[in-house]
Order: C-alpha cells, then sequence, then structure tokens
C-alpha cells in the first residue's frame, strides 16, 4: 500500500469513524501485588490480516527499551517469565523490576498501530529512614530527609511535629503563617530556612501509597540553640594566649643558650692536588734549582 493510499485510509477512518487498523487493550494501566500474575492484553483489527505480526517492547522507569515478545516468542530475558496467547502477553509473577510502559506492536497489511500499557507491582511502604538533626542553631537553614526506596509506586511523604500534621502549604493556615518551612512531599524533605526556638520539637516522617498501610520512622527530638558567642570569644581568648604562651617560650629557650647557636667557622680553603715534577733537577717544593756549574 502506498503512501497516498494509507493517508486516504486514515482520513476515510477519521470521516466515517471506522476503527480501520486500530490497537486497543483493555487495560492501559495495570496494577497486581508484588509476585502475583498479570495479564496485558492488545487486540487490533481485521485490516492487519491473518498473519499480523505482534511484538512487546518493554521501557522501564530509566527509559531503557527491551523488547519482552519477538518473533512471536518471549526473548531469553523473558523466558519462563512470560507466555503469549491470542497477542496477549502473561506473567507469571511480576516484581518491582517489571515496572514500567509495555507497548503492544502490530503491523501488517503495509499498515502499523501500537498501544501502550502501564505495569505497577504493589508494594507497600516501609518504615522510611529519617534523618533529623538533634540540634540545631537559630537563623541556619536546615534540612529534615526522608526516603522509602521500597515502596512501589514511590511513596508520598508527610512530616509530623510534636504528633501534629504539617500541612503542605502553611500560609493557608492561621496557625502556621508565621513558620519558615517547606515540604516536598515526592522527595520526602522538610526544609526550615530560618530556625527558631518555636521549632524546637519531636519529629517523625510518614511514608504513603496505595499499595499497604503507611509507615513512620521514630520520632526525633531537635533542640534549636541560639550562637553560643561566649563560647566564640572564649576559644579565641585561649587561642591568642597560647600563641602568646609559645612565643615566650621560644624567646626564653633563645635567650639561655637552649636553641642552636649559627656556626661562625670560615670553610677550610680548597687544596688543589700538585703531581710532583717530571723534572730531576726539581726540589721538594716543586721548583727547578742548578745544583753544579759546568765550565768548558
Amino acid at each position: 500500500m502506498g503512501v497516498g493510499l494509507r493517508v486516504l485510509v486514515l482520513l476515510l477512518t477519521c470521516a466515517t469513524g471506522v476503527g480501520a487498523f486500530t490497537v486497543t487493550t483493555s487495560n492501559a494501566n495495570v496494577e497486581v501485588k508484588e509476585n502475583a500474575g498479570a495479564d496485558l492484553t492488545c487486540s487490533h483489527s481485521a485490516d492487519f490480516g491473518a498473519n499480523a505480526r505482534v511484538e512487546w517492547k518493554f521501557n522501564d522507569m530509566k527509559g531503557s527499551q527491551t523488547y519482552v515478545i519477538l518473533d512471536r516468542k518471549p526473548t531469553s530475558h523473558y523466558a519462563g517469565r512470560v507466555t503469549m496467547f491470542d497477542g496477549n502477553v502473561r506473567f507469571n509473577k511480576v516484581t518491582r523490576k517489571d515496572n514500567g510502559e509495555y507497548t503492544c506492536d502490530v503491523s501488517g497489511s503495509s499498515m502499523y498501530g501500537d498501544v501502550t500499557i502501564k505495569l505497577t507491582a504493589l508494594v507497600p511502604p516501609s518504615p522510611p529512614v529519617c534523618r533529623i538533626p538533634s540540634s540545631v542553631t537559630t537563623g541556619r537553614m536546615t534540612t529534615l530527609s526522608c526516603h522509602d526506596g521500597d515502596a512501589s509506586p514511590p511513596p508520598t511523604y508527610k512530616w509530623y511535629k510534636d504528633n501534629t500534621l504539617l500541612p503542605e502549604n502553611p500560609k493557608q493556615f492561621l496557625a502556621f503563617q508565621n513558620t519558615t518551612y517547606k515540604i516536598d512531599t515526592l522527595k520526602g524533605d522538610l526544609e526550615i530556612s530560618a530556625p527558631s526556638k518555636m521549632d524546637s520539637a519531636s519529629y517523625f516522617c510518614e511514608a504513603t501509597n496505595k499499595a499497604g498501610p503507611p509507615q513512620r520512622c521514630k520520632a526525633v527530638k531537635m533542640q534549636v540553640r541560639d550562637v553560643n558567642t561566649g563560647g566564640i570569644v572564649a576559644g579565641v581568648i585561649v587561642a591568642l594566649l597560647l600563641v602568646a604562651m609559645l612565643a615566650l617560650g621560644i624567646w626564653y629557650a633563645h635567650k639561655k643558650g637552649y636553641l642552636p647557636k649559627k656556626s661562625d667557622s670560615k670553610p677550610k680553603p680548597s687544596v688543589i692536588y700538585q703531581p710532583p715534577s717530571l723534572y730531576a733537577g726539581e726540589d721538594e717544593d716543586g721548583e727547578f734549582r742548578q745544583k753544579s756549574s759546568f765550565v768548558v
């Protein structure tokens, strides 16, 4: 079928409302408990022909793509876990690693169509890991973090202060209008931009998703303290005293002669070796002297 004919078929389909060359599914959002079975359905119109080619692809949460069904059979990675019947895919056991989107591609009669199905293995939350400082300084921004890496779908997070739920939008509530915090319900962070004594309290976080009951981390008491100006000044004074004592000790040791002095000795002159003269008339000093005279 040429390109022009394909366009004509599509235009006629839109004009008449007839579902020619269509690919559909009975459930585009499949959610099952982890380790349970799941069916991904895919059906197509008769226009694709009796020998229509059906393939399944998987796009994981990180964007990687792999084949599930190729040449009418499971690929090696899915062999033993997946079976194909009437163009559908059946998982005998689903894990959270199977979370992602599955695309059913159908081709035949020179036409192509597809449908995408989202699969989610439901895993209830576990007690999240919370990082809550026991002491912070007034005016210095601090972040309390909360994370659960097991829950599927990924949980949302809530924060509690002294067993009172902190609203996500504090400015909408009169009792929280003077607060300086922000909550990231997806990431799990509680950010206090300018802590004050009013923020001293016991904090804990709660993770929630549709797979099971919410879970909380252990509450931690956080104290907000003023900057210890007196301690800083005392530390500076002690450091200066130590430097002064060190300088005094060096001066006293130098005065008493405990420190090594620089040597005043002059370097010895270098000696040049001079070999003995080859002349017989040379004396011990290497100078030639006439020892006898000759009379002609």
